[in-house]
């Protein structure tokens, strides 16, 4: 099968919410074909309608990457359907096997076409926000390799963002927390975001000029997780609330009929 097979396939299990084997089981491709597939498949949303709202940062803990072989992070693109409104509701109908993963996301204030040193990232952000990210494979059973993950949009399909705050560059120990109805389900800190989630955002432009992927202005910018993921259910309502930069949440409902 050619990359744009493969692209179709994943996009095909998204759209149906339907779980296929690995493509790595019958297919082998290096990561930079990976990225490839994923920008092939998000293209196949664009050609739809869909528009771009961002980059997604992943792999963002020195745990994961040494769990998955890997020195380095990965990233995947964001579209307008993937984003949950602020209070609002998302069907659980839409996914396959859902997670959520307490996140902070920066906002884009210019665009960013090549690697961005740390001490100068100010100038390209005018907004911090809590935001909440929902990961959901394409994969049966939740299981990849680091090539399948890439293709796949580095699983991501959702997310949701708080009020945005004026940036301060104090965001590296902030304690945030993530609750289902109430309740809360696990406690984390931004320091799990490469310690500093600044760093993270430093990293995204440095691949973004590797992958020739602008970060435009507008853009959101998910830093990663500070937390394990936990699995989603329907009627749940999920906050994520990060200390001195507000909370977001949104409701997991039955079904979108």
């Amino acid at each position: 099968m050619t990359l744009l097979e493969l692209a179709k396939r994943l996009d095909r299990a998204a759209a149906d919410a339907k779980p296929v084997a690995q493509l790595s089981n019958d297919h082998q491709f290096t990561l930079d074909e990976a990225y490839e597939i994923q920008r092939l498949a998000i293209a196949e949303r664009l050609n739809r309608g869909e528009q771009m709202i961002g980059l997604k940062m992943g792999f963002t803990s020195e745990a994961k990457m040494k769990q998955m072989g890997v020195h380095d992070m990965i990233w995947g693109r964001l579209t307008n359907t993937m984003l949950i409104d602020n209070g609002g509701e998302t069907p659980l109908s839409k996914y396959i096997h859902p997670r959520v993963e307490p996140e902070i996301c920066f906002k884009i204030s210019k665009d960013i076409e090549c690697e961005v040193a740390l001490n100068d990232l100010d100038d390209y952000v005018d907004g911090i926000a809590a935001a909440v990210e929902i990961i959901d494979s394409r994969y049966e059973n939740f299981k990849f390799s680091l090539e399948d993950v890439v293709a796949d949009n580095c699983s991501s399909i959702g997310l949701a963002v708080g009020e945005w705050q004026t940036p301060t560059r104090d965001i590296a120990n902030l304690k945030m927390t993530q609750s289902f109805n109430g309740e809360v389900v696990a406690v984390g800190s931004s320091n799990a975001i490469l310690g500093d989630p600044w760093k993270s955002l430093q990293a995204a432009t440095r691949l973004a000029e590797k992958y020739d992927e602008p970060i435009k202005a507008g853009y959101v910018l998910m830093a990663g997780a500070s937390t394990a993921a936990e699995f989603l259910k329907s009627d749940t309502d999920v906050q994520v609330v990060v200390e001195k930069h507000g909370r977001v949440r949104f409701q997991v409902v039955r079904s979108n009929i």
